[in-house]
């Protein structure tokens, strides 16, 4: 199996001024992206905003992005959602387009149960030659893809790995100690990754890396090689920028200190909206006090 990297960004979806994806400005995001520190992208995640982009645009995300990145960077494509035939769909018409892995957010609002979510994970995982990541994120899904699923799911072939965004560090324990020591534990939480990773886990899928990814690479490097007191220090300094991040609904925060910064993301679509004016605020102001490592275009 190919190496995706331990730091992948899962990308915002630029708008245009008309609320139109902007696949020219995603191609310098994904460019930007990888000279700051991420491995690869995440395409069509909950930080692109997957719940309101069509089937097509997606797919051109897909195309453009890895076109751009080439072999420079890996492109996961976002390809799951509530749907096991809808999401064996886009997973093979990802992989022609030649995305290098899928992700599949566990089934969102139906509920399913451990078996379900077992033979679901098995059946798209099975109609593709990709490796595929699984997302468990329950604040998002009402569901939890419990550790024991997990284990079982991870004797897939090309069932590669999981981010995990739980927050639950008994059951991130749990599936680190159950799965082979080639399976892909990965935060789904910016500011879990020093834990995880500490603990036994491979990297993160983060959102806070598009500003910030330097940093949070020297944070990851740091654990790697032992040197914990250091890499406590980057995590307790990144804390309050990853706090404002998530003030409100992902990725409102972000978005707007992009476009802040002066590297053009546009908004987002409804059902988000922008933030409230006491919420931008406190986003600019802890902005001040970071190194931001996203190169900012000259176009802007």
């Amino acid at each position: 199996m190919q190496r995706l990297g331990r730091l992948l960004t899962a990308m915002v979806t630029p708008f245009d001024e008309r609320g139109e994806v902007d696949y020219a400005q995603a191609r310098k995001l994904a460019r930007a992206l990888v000279q700051s520190g991420s491995d690869g992208v995440l395409v069509s995640g909950t930080t692109g905003e997957s719940p309101t982009l069509s089937t097509d645009e997606k797919l051109r995300l897909f195309g453009e992005v890895k076109q751009e990145l080439g072999s420079g960077g890996t492109v996961v494509a976002g390809t799951g959602n509530y749907s096991t035939r809808e999401s064996i769909e886009l997973t093979m018409e990802a992989e022609r387009i030649g995305v290098d892995a899928c992700l599949l957010v566990v089934p969102y609002y139906n509920k399913p149960t451990q078996e379900g979510l077992y033979r679901h994970f098995s059946a798209v995982a099975g109609a593709t030659g990709l490796p595929c990541i699984m997302y468990n994120v329950p604040s998002r899904t009402s569901c939890n893809l419990a550790a024991g699923t997990v284990i079982r799911l991870s004797k897939v072939d090309n069932i590669v790995g999981v981010k995990e965004a739980s927050a639950d560090f008994r059951q991130i324990s749990e599936i680190i100690e159950g799965v082979a020591d080639d399976f892909l534990v990965y935060s789904g939480n910016d500011g879990d990754t020093l834990l995880l990773m500490a603990l036994g886990g491979y990297g993160v899928v983060g959102v806070a890396t598009h500003l910030v990814g330097v940093q949070v690479k020297d944070m990851m490097n740091k654990v790697l090689a032992g040197k914990a007191e250091e890499a406590a220090t980057i995590h307790r300094h990144l804390l309050p920028l990853i706090s404002a991040l998530f003030l409100i609904a992902n990725p409102i925060p972000l978005k707007y200190a992009m476009n802040h910064l002066g590297f053009r993301v546009g908004g987002t679509r409804l059902p988000l909206c922008e933030p409230d004016d006491r919420t931008a605020d406190t986003i600019v102001t802890t902005l001040r006090g970071y190194k931001i490592d996203l190169p900012i275009p000259a176009d802007r």
